[in-house]
C-alpha cells in the first residue's frame, strides 16, 4: 500500500540528509521531488500546490532545535503537512441516533460497496458489539442481492430478504420496519451502482436519503482509480450530505492519490480503508497511521491492535509459561506462531507497519509476500509427534520421509528447520515478558536486524 509514493518521498527527503541549515535553494530543490512524487501518485493538483506552499514557509521560518538535524526537522514538517492533508484527526462512524441508525453506502458500479456494506456491518458487531441488520436495494445488478445475503451469512448477521422486482424505496421502508421490529441497532443499506454519475442514479439515491434519514451516508471509492476518486465523490457530494468516505482496495494501490485527494476535494472525512478481499480487511483510517507507513516509520498502533484481535491469547499465554520455565521451543510452537502471523495477513502484510522498513527494497517485500509458510505448516505436519517435540531427531533419511509426505523437496525442509533454528535461539533469550510481547517479538524474528526479511 502506497509503495511507489513511499519510495518517491524517501528519496526526495533523503536529499537534505547531511546538510547542516536549510536554506531556499536546498529546500526547493527537495520539493521540486516531493512535488513530482505527488503527482505521481496521482494527486489533484489543487491538493498539492497548497501543500507545497505551507511546508515551505514552515520550513523558513523554522526555529533551530537542539539535538535535530535540519533533515529530520523537515521530515516532522511533512509528516505533520501530510496529516493534515488526510483530515487530521481519525473520525469514527457518527451513530448517535434513535436506532436503528442508517447507514447509506453510496458509489459507482464495481467500486466493493456491497462488499464494503458487509465489512462495516461485521465491524460494527466485532468491535461495537452492534446488532446489525443488511439490506440491498440493487435490484439492477444480477445476484446483487444474493452476494450481499451470502456475505452476512458469513458474518452472522441478520440479512433482509427482498423481492429483486420491488422498487428501491419501497425496499428500504420495509427494511426499515424489520430493523426496527428485530431491535436492530444499525441498519445498512447497499444501493445500486452506474459506470458512471448519471441522474437516474443521482435522483434514485437521493430518494432513498429522504425516506430513511440516514445517520452516515459513506462514498465508497476505488482508492486506485487516484485522484478521479475525488471527483467522483465530489459529484455525489453535490447532491447528497455525505458524511465521509470509503476507500477500497487500497491493497492494490500502490500510488496514494486517493487518500491524499479526496479529504482536501470532498472536505468530507475518509472513515475506513480497505485492506484486502477478506471479511474482516478493514481498517479505520487512522490520517497519522497511514503518514507513517508512508514516510517508512511504520504502524505499530495499528500492528499492536490487529495483534490484540487476531492472535489467539491463550496459546500465547500457555507459550509464555512455557519458555519462562525453561521448556524448549518446539516445531508444534512455530507452527503455532506460522499460523498467527497468518492471521495477521503474513510476514508482508507486518511489513509497512514495522518502523525501518521504508529502507527495504521492493524486491525484498516482493519476495517476503511471496513467503509460503503454509509450506511450512505442511511440513511441520508431515513429521510425527516425536519429530515435532525433538527436532534434533531429524536426520537425512527422516527429512526425505518428510518431504515426500508433504509435497516439498529436501531444500525446503533445510531451510524451515534453518528459520526455526533461529527463533528457537530468540525464545530462548526471552525474559519474563508478557504473553503478547513474547508472541509478537516471535513474529518479529522472522526479521533480520535492520529490518529485511529472512529466507
Amino acid at each position: 500500500m502506497f509503495e511507489s509514493l513511499s519510495n518517491r518521498l524517501t528519496t526526495a527527503l533523503s536529499g537534505l540528509t547531511g546538510k547542516a541549515t536549510l536554506s531556499d535553494d536546498n529546500i526547493s530543490a527537495t520539493l521540486r521531488e516531493v512535488r513530482l512524487a505527488l503527482l505521481e501518485a496521482d494527486v489533484a493538483l489543487e491538493v498539492v500546490l497548497p501543500f507545497l506552499e505551507r511546508v515551505r514557509e514552515r520550513a523558513l521560518g523554522m526555529p533551530v532545535t537542539p539535538g535535530l538535524a535540519p533533515s529530520q526537522a523537515f521530515v516532522r514538517i511533512v509528516h505533520d503537512e501530510l496529516i493534515e492533508v488526510m483530515g487530521g484527526q481519525s473520525e469514527g462512524l457518527a451513530l448517535n441516533a434513535q436506532p436503528p441508525a442508517v447507514i447509506l453506502m453510496a458509489g459507482l458500479q464495481g467500486v466493493g460497496k456491497t462488499t464494503t456494506a458487509a465489512k462495516i456491518g461485521g465491524w460494527l458487531a466485532r468491535q461495537e458489539q452492534k446488532k446489525v441488520m443488511l439490506a440491498s436495494t440493487d435490484v439492477y445488478r444480477p445476484a446483487a442481492m444474493e452476494q450481499l445475503a451470502r456475505l452476512a451469512e458469513t458474518l452472522s448477521i441478520d440479512y433482509f430478504e427482498a423481492d429483486s422486482g420491488a422498487k428501491p424505496a419501497d425496499i428500504a421502508k420495509s427494511a426499515l420496519q424489520a430493523a426496527k421490529t428485530n431491535f436492530a441497532d444499525v441498519l445498512i443499506i447497499d444501493t445500486a451502482g452506474r459506470l458512471a454519475v448519471d441522474i437516474e442514479m443521482m435522483a434514485e439515491i437521493s430518494e432513498l436519503s429522504g425516506l430513511l434519514s440516514p445517520a452516515e451516508t459513506l462514498f465508497v471509492v476505488d482508492a486506485m482509480t487516484g485522484q478521479d476518486a475525488a471527483q467522483v465523490a465530489k459529484q455525489f457530494n453535490e447532491t447528497l450530505d455525505l458524511t465521509g468516505v470509503v476507500l477500497t482496495k487500497a491493497d492494490g494501490d500502490a500510488r496514494g492519490g486517493a487518500a491524499l485527494s479526496v479529504r482536501q476535494v470532498t472536505g468530507k472525512p475518509i472513515k475506513f480503508i480497505g485492506t484486502g478481499e477478506g471479511v474482516d480487511a478493514l481498517e479505520l483510517f487512522h490520517p497519522d497511521r497511514i503518514v507513517g507507513r508512508i514516510l517508512g516509520m511504520g504502524d505499530v498502533m495499528s500492528l499492536i491492535e490487529e495483534a490484540e484481535q487476531k492472535i489467539d491469547k491463550k496459546k500465547a499465554e500457555k507459550l509464555a509459561k512455557k519458555i519462562t520455565k525453561g521448556k524448549s521451543f518446539d516445531l508444534e510452537d512455530f507452527r503455532d506462531q506460522i499460523q498467527q502471523m497468518n492471521q495477521m495477513g503474513g510476514l508482508s502484510g507486518m511489513l509497512d507497519k514495522l518502523p525501518g522498513m521504508g529502507g527495504i527494497s521492493q524486491a525484498a517485500k516482493d519476495k517476503a509476500s511471496q513467503t509460503n509458510f503454509s509450506q511450512f505448516e505442511a511440513i511441520i505436519n508431515s513429521m510425527t509427534p516425536k519429530e515435532r517435540r525433538y527436532p534434533d531427531l531429524i536426520s537425512g533419511s527422516r527429512k526425505k520421509r518428510v518431504a515426500l509426505g508433504s509435497g516439498t523437496q529436501i531444500q525446503d525442509v533445510n531451510r524451515l528447520l534453518k528459520q526455526f533454528k533461529q527463533m528457537q535461539k530468540m525464545m530462548k533469550k526471552m525474559g519474563r515478558k508478557g504473553a503478547m510481547n513474547n508472541m509478537m517479538r516471535g513474529l518479529g524474528g522472522m526479521m533480520q536486524q535492520g529490518g529485511a526479511p529472512r529466507f
